[in-house]
């Protein structure tokens, strides 16, 4: 059984006419009776009722015809998924990440597929978590890890990768070390050290001290990690990070749950929905990435 006599088939039980079939498929009308004839003798039953003007399907015919219909329809998605892969031989994608993340699954996901899809070009642009996500809402970018207070932006597509509730670390010497847990209130009433507004943590912190009309000192910020660590380790003030950030900075910090910021700091994946082949296939490598050994 061949998918062009299934498609000849199909044609005559759709045009109920060997004639117009055979114009339809673009070959002799003696050649569409002889594929049909074929498959006939292949499935051991008569397809059509020949005896009439208008060509009908017999009870045999009527039951192969969804059959033939939908391999017809898995043969062109075959197809079409191929081309889709091919389409990725060239073109561009500009991905986002938040500053002063740690991100090795990404750059593991980036280096696979560019490793097997060397004619995409790669451009990676690091920015604040906002204006990322205002790049991708606009077009400017096509995929972005983003820090956020929320599962997906208004509007775009999300992959949550982590979230994390937010601690306080602290210096061991400092009074905050002493107590298991951390209030709100008691911890703006120490000078901050955090990311900029903008960013996915900052806006979780925020949010939290305006909803307890609390005003907190932001001393100090930084875009990165390590310098809100250093600054905390110095006691110049208290280092609002995630859970993960802190933990890496545990041989100088002690860090503490904020316990009434239930709310958690996500990191996350965002994109605009409908995007083309090469933005769904980096996507793919990044779950594969990002599901992978722990990582911070």
């Amino acid at each position: 059984m061949e998918l062009r006599q299934l498609e000849y088939f199909v044609a005559v039980a759709e045009e109920r006419n060997f004639t117009r079939a055979a114009e339809r498929v673009h070959i002799s009308q003696s050649g569409v009776s002889a594929q049909i004839r074929r498959l006939e003798r292949e499935l051991g039953a008569e397809l059509f009722d020949r005896s009439a003007r208008t060509v009908t399907l017999t009870v045999a015919g009527k039951a192969a015809l969804a059959h033939a219909r939908t391999a017809l329809a898995a043969a062109g998605a075959v197809g079409q998924a191929v081309g889709e892969v091919s389409d990725l031989i060239r073109g561009r994608l500009t991905v986002g990440m938040v500053v002063g993340c740690t991100v090795t699954p990404l750059f593991e996901a980036l280096a696979a597929f560019h490793r097997d899809h060397p004619g995409v070009e790669l451009s990676l642009l690091e920015d604040n978590s906002d204006r990322l996500v205002e790049g991708v809402r606009a077009g400017a970018v096509d995929l972005a890890l983003v820090g956020a207070a929320a599962a997906a932006p208004e509007g775009l597509e999300a992959l949550t990768l982590i979230s994390e509730r937010l601690v306080a670390a602290v210096p061991p010497g400092h009074p905050l070390a002493a107590r298991p847990r951390v209030a709100l209130s008691e911890l703006v009433a120490h000078p901050i050290v955090c990311m900029p507004p903008g960013t996915g943590l900052r806006t979780v912190f925020d949010q939290a001290c305006a909803a307890r009309d609390l005003h907190p000192v932001i001393a100090l910020q930084a875009t990165a990690a390590d310098a809100i660590a250093d600054l905390a380790a110095r006691d110049l003030a208290v280092a609002v990070l995630s859970e993960s950030m802190a933990a890496r900075y545990g041989d100088r910090l002690t860090a503490r749950l904020i316990e009434d910021v239930e709310t958690p700091a996500l990191l996350a994946l965002i994109w605009r929905d409908g995007q083309g082949p090469a933005v769904r296939e980096l996507l793919a490598y990044s779950r594969r990435a990002f599901a992978g050994p722990a990582h911070t």
